[in-house]
């Protein structure tokens, strides 16, 4: 009777194992990851600045939520297209994700004729995790958005604007902005942002359109004014400063972003193992808080939203590139 009864059990086990695998496959397939592997969260970008602070953000929150051990991976180079090309060809085993921008998925795919990658066939978009926020900024000569439109207006291409490049998040804005007032300013681009500010406080260039937590201290002392933001409301870091549609160019919004992707074959446990990590840590109040003090505010989460994003605004900056004559290298 014993042995009749071992023989059941060990039959019943093949059976969980074989007629129930629908079942017990996907929870075994699970349970090794990420538990003592190591995670690459690959940063296409140079260590330091904004990018260093969300990637800590995201490898810290995936850590704790997770376990197993998520580090940051820098391969800067090519416009974000070098470490896209890494993830998007990387195994689909859930050890490399890539901390996408919004340079990756809708400027460089539209800047270069072939950057290597598909930006939406090619990824797995778990989810947006911050957007980052800007500011059009003016040298203090100006009191107004107002004021420095109608003299732009009446004497075309003689006020600048500083950029740190064709078709970054400081070019498309001022692209669009142009385009809705009827505008014409000379553009002056620099190798970087700094250099950028730099001549804007100078008073070389006339405005720009800055990153916050770059250039909240020099709006706090004076060296800027703040002329308007291209949020749907005011940050709460910059209470004085107008959003665009108070002052008569509604819809005008324009922002960054992170997100966190992977290689499209992916599989879906893993993917949602990570959204909801993320979702979760990025709820967090203390998070929040701290991403307002970097100049950076929460996005929405989740597959749909990051696709959404995409979908909108490659066609977008493709028709500001091409009303400005930039050709795809």
């Amino acid at each position: 009777m014993r042995q009749t009864i071992q023989q059941r059990g060990i039959m019943g086990r093949r059976g969980l194992i074989g007629a129930g695998g629908l079942l017990a496959a996907p929870a075994l397939a699970q349970a090794p990851w990420p538990a003592g592997q190591t995670v690459a969260v690959v940063v296409p970008y140079a260590p330091g600045g904004a990018s260093d602070v969300v990637g800590r953000l995201v490898t810290q929150g995936l850590s704790e939520k997770l376990g197993g051990t998520f580090v940051m991976d820098h391969k800067p180079g090519a416009s974000t297209s070098l470490a896209a090309r890494l993830v998007a060809r990387a195994r689909p085993d859930g050890l490399t994700l890539l901390l996408g921008t919004i340079a990756t998925f809708t400027l460089t795919p539209i800047a270069f004729r072939d950057p290597g990658y598909d930006p939406l066939a090619d990824f797995a978009h778990i989810s947006q995790v911050c957007e980052t926020l800007s500011v059009l900024v003016a040298h203090p000569r100006w009191p107004s958005l107002e004021a420095m439109l109608a003299a732009a207006k009446a004497r075309p291409g003689e006020l600048s604007y500083a950029t740190w490049g064709v078709g970054t998040t400081a070019h498309l804005p001022m692209l669009d902005l142009m385009a809705r007032t009827g505008t014409d300013m000379l553009h002056v681009p620099y190798n970087g942002a700094p250099p950028a500010l730099t001549d804007t406080i100078a008073g070389r260039t006339d405005c720009m359109f800055a990153l916050l937590a770059a250039c909240k201290g020099h709006l706090e002392e004076g060296r800027v004014r703040g002329l308007a933001v291209p949020t749907a409301a005011r940050p709460a870091s910059l209470p004085a400063v107008p959003t665009f549609a108070e002052l008569g160019i509604p819809d005008f919004i324009y922002t960054g972003w992170y997100g966190v992707q992977a290689p499209k074959a992916t599989p879906a446990p893993i993917q949602a193992r990570i959204g909801q990590a993320l979702a979760e840590h990025f709820a967090d109040p203390k998070i929040q808080a701290f991403m307002a003090t970097q100049g950076m505010a929460p996005s929405a989460m989740g597959p749909e939203a990051a696709i959404r994003r995409i979908e909108h605004e490659l066609p977008l900056h493709r028709r500001l590139l091409q009303r400005a004559g930039f050709k795809p290298e």
